[in-house]
């Protein structure tokens, strides 16, 4: 019996500095635990923060779920990321209009919204909580392991 193919995930919110690096950090981790070899990263849309680390709100709901995420830095989705992975999830219906018009041509990757992932959550966004409070950031926080935890399932 073939081998599947691996799986590679984008994970995409506008600046990639609160939203996609905790679901890149919730992926890693469901996938660590899981004892699933997949490829995560993020990056945003915008081009705004490029280089710099995860918002410290972020850092701080990552760590208190025991993960570090303070080496991860912002960059924006290229051209070449359509091809390098196999899915490109975004984390609200904005990006995803995004991600779709910038699609070149000979693009190969899956192009979707990461909550479709969720029974019950299809065409529902990962709230950003830039400008709240820390409270929102644990909101994102069980989204976006709601949803590594159902793309573990699907893929077992």
């Amino acid at each position: 019996m073939p081998k599947p193919p691996n799986r590679s995930f984008l994970l995409v919110c506008l600046g990639n500095i609160c939203r996609s690096p905790l679901a890149e950090a919730a992926l890693r981790d469901a996938a660590a635990r899981a004892g699933v070899a997949i490829t995560v990263d993020s990056a945003g849309t915008g081009a705004w923060h490029v280089g710099n680390p995860p918002d410290p709100r972020s850092q701080a709901v990552a760590r208190a779920h025991g993960i570090d995420i303070s080496g991860y830095r912002a960059r924006q989705v290229t051209a070449a990321d359509y091809r390098r992975f196999t899915d490109i999830l975004a984390l609200d219906g904005d990006n995803l209009a995004e991600l779709r018009r910038r699609a070149p041509r000979d693009a190969t990757a899956r192009i979707g919204l990461l909550m479709d992932a969720v029974p019950g959550r299809t065409g529902q966004a990962v709230a950003d909580p830039y400008y709240g409070d820390a409270a929102g950031f644990e909101v994102t926080w069980a989204d976006v392991s709601a949803a590594a935890e159902a793309i573990m399932a699907g893929l077992r």
